[in-house]
C-alpha cells in the first residue's frame, strides 16, 4: 500500500522539541490520502482507449480478415475521427463520388438533394415554392408551412475538398451553394448541373470532372432524390461530364441531355461531342491525354475522348465488343436469369458500367457491376475502342485481357457487385481494392493474378463497416478512403500499416458467405 502523504501547515511560531513539531499554537495538521492504493493519476482518453480494450477491439473489428495464408497484404484500421466536423450546420447526404488527387486531398461528391426531412431540418422554406396543396416547402421540397422544424442540419454543396487529416479545405458547387447556378456554372455557357450527382475525378492538371446518373423525365432516378425547388437539369437526362478548376470555375461540358441510352454516340453532344447517358465514373491518361468515361446506368461502355476538347476518339463494350448492341443486352434481364441459361460469358456490360480504372503500367479495370464481374484491358492496345468484335471474350483480341467474377451468383436489387476500385499505393501498384456494393465488403485482390487474398469491411452501420458502399479511393501512403449512399451518407479512412503491397496466392473464387463471420 502506498503511503499517505501528510500536508502541514507551518505557524511561524513552531519550533522543534525531540525531532518533533510542536506549536506553540496548533494551526492544524491535515493528514491527506493523495493517490493512495485506491486511487491512481488521471487517465487521459488515449489511455482509457488502449486500457479498455476499445483499441483492439477497434483493430480487430475493421482490419483484414478471411485472409490467405499463402499471401499478404496491407494492415488496415479503421480512423472513427474522421472527417473532422463540418461547419454552417452542414450535413452529408448520400456520397456518389469519391477520389483522392495528387496532393493526397480529399475530394467527395455529395447528393444534397437525398437528404430527409429531418436531416435538412434547418432548411427553411424558399420563397415563393409551394407543393401541389399550396404549402411552403424548402429547397428539397419538403413542406416548411412554419419554418424550419429542428436546431440542424442545412445541405453542404455538392463538391468539397478535405485534406489528409480530414480538415475541410474547399466546397462549392450545386443547388446548396448560393449562387453558384447563374454565377460560375451559367446554362448559356453550357454549364447544367446534374438532376443526380455521381462520380467525381481529379486529373493531373488538376481539373475537376463530375457526372451524373439522374434518368430523363418520366423515367427512375437513383434513390428518389428530390424535385423543385432544387430540380437543375429540366430538359432530359443526365447525359453529360462537366469539367471545372478545382475552384469550382467552369471549364467545358461533353454531352448532352438525352431522353434514352445510344451507346454508339459519337457527336450528338454539346459541339459535336458524343451524347452520354447516365455515367457513372472517369479517368484521364496522363500520358495521351485521353478521357475514359464509365458510360454508364443508361449506355452500356467505355467512352474514350480527348480531355481538352472532349472529341470522340473511340468506345468499347464487354470484351472490347464495338459497336455495342444496345438492343439485346437490355433485352437479357438481369444477370442471373441469362447465367441459369448458360451464359456465363455475356457479351455486353450489364448497366450500371459503373467504374473505370487506370494503372500505372497501362492496364485498364472496369467495373461491370451489373454482371458481377471486373473486366480488364490494355490501354496501350491501338485496337481498344475501334471497331472489333470478340463476342466469346478471347484475351489479347480487341484490347481485352482478362476478367474474374465478383462473388457471383449475387442477386439483389441494387443490383451486382463490383461498384469501384482503387490500387495499392506502392510502385507496381501490386494491390486491386474492388468495392462490393451488395455484400458490403472490399476484396483484397493481388494485382498480379487477380485471387482474392482478404478483405477489409462487412454489412452494417458501424466504424469500419458499410451500408451500400459506392466509392473507393486510396492515397499516396496507402490509405484508404470510402463512401456510401443510401442511408450510410458516410465517409471513412481505412489507415494502412505494415506491408505497403500485396503478393503470394489466394482463392480464384472472390467472395461468398466467411464461415463464422
Amino acid at each position: 500500500m502506498r503511503p499517505a502523504l501528510w500536508l502541514v501547515r507551518f505557524d511561524p511560531g513552531s519550533r522543534w522539541e525531540n525531532g518533533w513539531m510542536t506549536p506553540r499554537k496548533w494551526m492544524a495538521v491535515l493528514p491527506a490520502v493523495f493517490l493512495a492504493a485506491t486511487s491512481r493519476s488521471a487517465d487521459t482518453a488515449g489511455d482509457i482507449l488502449k486500457n479498455s480494450g476499445a483499441l483492439e477491439r477497434l483493430e480487430r473489428q475493421t482490419g483484414v480478415y478471411h485472409a490467405s495464408k499463402t499471401g499478404r497484404t496491407p494492415g488496415f484500421i479503421v480512423d472513427p475521427s474522421w472527417p473532422q466536423p463540418l461547419p454552417n450546420h452542414w450535413l452529408l447526404g448520400q456520397i456518389g463520388g469519391l477520389y483522392v488527387d495528387q496532393h493526397d486531398h480529399i475530394w467527395i461528391y455529395n447528393r444534397p438533394r437525398s437528404m430527409t426531412n429531418e436531416e435538412a431540418g434547418l432548411e427553411d422554406a424558399v420563397p415563393g415554392a409551394r407543393d401541389e396543396n399550396g404549402r411552403p416547402i424548402n429547397p428539397l421540397g419538403q413542406v416548411r408551412a412554419h419554418g424550419p422544424i429542428a436546431d440542424c442540419c442545412k445541405a453542404a454543396p455538392s463538391v468539397l475538398e478535405f485534406d489528409a487529416d480530414g480538415k475541410l479545405l474547399a466546397a462549392w458547387g450545386g443547388p446548396s451553394d448560393p449562387g453558384f447556378l447563374g454565377g460560375k456554372c451559367k446554362v448559356e455557357e453550357g454549364c447544367i448541373w446534374p438532376n443526380s450527382e455521381h462520380g467525381i475525378y481529379i486529373d493531373q492538371k488538376d481539373n475537376v470532372w463530375i457526372s451524373g446518373n439522374a434518368a430523363a423525365p418520366g423515367g427512375s432516378t437513383a434513390g428518389g432524390r428530390g424535385k423543385p425547388p432544387w430540380t437543375t437539369n429540366g430538359e432530359g437526362g443526365d447525359g453529360f461530364l462537366l469539367k471545372f478548376d478545382r475552384n469550382g470555375n467552369f471549364q467545358m461540358r461533353i454531352g448532352g441531355t438525352p431522353k434514352g441510352p445510344d451507346s454508339n454516340d459519337r457527336k450528338g453532344g454539346l459541339h459535336g461531342t458524343p451524347l452520354l447517358y447516365r455515367a457513372a465514373d472517369m479517368a484521364v491518361d496522363a500520358r495521351t491525354n485521353r478521357l475514359y468515361i464509365a458510360d454508364g446506368y443508361g449506355n452500356r461502355r467505355v467512352l474514350i475522348v480527348d480531355a481538352d476538347t472532349g472529341t470522340y476518339i473511340g468506345h468499347f463494350g464487354a470484351y472490347g465488343n464495338n459497336p455495342v448492341d444496345d438492343a439485346a443486352a437490355g433485352g437479357a434481364g438481369p444477370w442471373i436469369a441469362g447465367d441459369s441459361k448458360g451464359g456465363e460469358k455475356p457479351a455486353f456490360f450489364r448497366t450500371p458500367v459503373h467504374c473505370v480504372k487506370l494503372a500505372n503500367d497501362g492496364r485498364m479495370y472496369v467495373c461491370d457491376r451489373g454482371n458481377d464481374r471486373i473486366q480488364v484491358f490494355d490501354a496501350k492496345d491501338p485496337a481498344l475502342g475501334k471497331p472489333c468484335s470478340n463476342p466469346d471474350g478471347k484475351p489479347g483480341q480487341c484490347g481485352f485481357v482478362a476478367e474474374r467474377l465478383i462473388s457471383e451468383h449475387t442477386n439483389t436489387s441494387i443490383p451486382g457487385t463490383a461498384v469501384s476500385m482503387s490500387f495499392s499505393s506502392d510502385k507496381p501498384q501490386t494491390c486491386l481494392y474492388v468495392g462490393d456494393n451488395s455484400n458490403m465488403t472490399i476484396y483484397i485482390l493481388n494485382r498480379s493474378n487477380l485471387q482474392e487474398l482478404g478483405r477489409l469491411g462487412r454489412s452494417g452501420r458501424m466504424a469500419g463497416e458499410f451500408h451500400w458502399l459506392h466509392q473507393v479511393s486510396v492515397d499516396s501512403k496507402g490509405n484508404i478512403y470510402t463512401a456510401e449512399v443510401d442511408t450510410g451518407k458516410r465517409i471513412q479512412k481505412f489507415l494502412r500499416y505494415g506491408s505497403a503491397g500485396c503478393s503470394g496466392t489466394g482463392s480464384s473464387t472472390v467472395g461468398g458467405v466467411v464461415a463464422g463471420n
